[in-house]
């Protein structure tokens, strides 16, 4: 066969069925780990049956999820853990005390792996561009992702003008809907289950032209088709809940991708930022501290 795995599940995006898009979706996010899937687990992640599965595997002209498996390993290598010495002891110990943690660090490592992967992708280089040049960037997050936008939006704030963390106490998102200003943008943060808010607004943003990014999990499955590019993170560690820490360290590399996209114009920006602060509030340590 000629396509990888990648790039036919990349095609089912486009014109599978609800059930083998929320498949593709899912097994895009988490490649290096489909190893250890079975037809059960993947059907329990994605609430779908375990035929369903199967006959997702034949459509995509495998012969099974046995067989789908097999061909990831010229894609995924042998190494994508990258497990130092230390590392590996720790997982042989928690494993010989039947820890559930050397599963869950296993985990962790696939997506950051997955995470730095998506960093070089064209559609990464797209949104940090956009963050970078365009007039206005709003980013909101619903939930408990409140947090994670609030961090994007803060940290941005220190790189260029004209960010805004969206109001969500107004109820109606007028700030980001009303003004007839081309070239503004929208960063959404969204895990499951998913705040009604999140598809309204992506829908309500598409109509007024607002180019829009989600960041999200693997198991999103409306935001496609709504927003300009989702950006998906593992979301599952084998442990008591889902976690979104990963949508940090995405945050952070962003970060440093508007940073590149700027150049050293953003230093004199940064001195100035840091000069305000020890004016108004100072650091730990500064002898000039704030002005009485």
């Amino acid at each position: 066969m000629s396509q990888t795995l990648r790039q036919r599940l990349q095609a089912c995006l486009a014109g599978g069925s609800r059930a083998d898009k929320a498949l593709a979706s899912y097994m895009l996010a988490r490649m290096p780990s489909l190893p250890f899937e079975t037809a059960a687990s993947l059907a329990e992640k994605v609430s779908l049956s375990e035929p369903t599965v199967g006959r997702f595997c034949r459509t995509l002209g495998y012969r099974s999820l046995k067989d789908l498996k097999a061909s990831l390993a010229d894609e995924i290598g042998d190494s994508p853990w990258l497990i130092s010495d230390r590392l590996r002891d720790f997982q042989e110990r928690s494993r010989a005390g039947d820890d559930q943690l050397a599963r869950s660090l296993e985990l962790e490592i696939a997506g950051l792996v997955r995470l730095y992967e998506l960093a070089q992708s064209e559609e990464w280089k797209r949104v940090a561009r956009r963050l970078a040049s365009a007039p206005r960037v709003y980013i909101t997050g619903f939930q408990t992702e409140r947090g994670l936008a609030q961090y994007l939006a803060n940290q941005l704030q220190y790189l260029r003008d004209g960010v805004h963390l969206v109001d969500l106490a107004a109820g109606n998102f007028s700030e980001l809907l009303l003004p007839d200003e081309p070239g503004r943008c929208l960063v959404i943060f969204e895990a499951r289950r998913y705040s009604r808010m999140a598809k309204v607004l992506a829908r309500e943003a598409k109509a007024a032209g607002i180019a829009t990014t989600l960041v999200t999990d693997s198991f999103c499955d409306w935001g496609r088709g709504l927003v300009d590019e989702m950006l998906v993170v593992s979301t599952e560690f084998n442990l008591f809940w889902d976690s979104t820490a990963q949508m940090a360290s995405l945050s952070n590399l962003m970060i440093n991708a508007v940073f590149v996209e700027l150049g050293p114009q953003v230093e004199q920006r940064l001195n100035r930022m840091a000069e305000l602060y020890g004016r108004f509030t100072g650091h730990v340590g500064d002898a000039t501290g704030p002005l009485d």
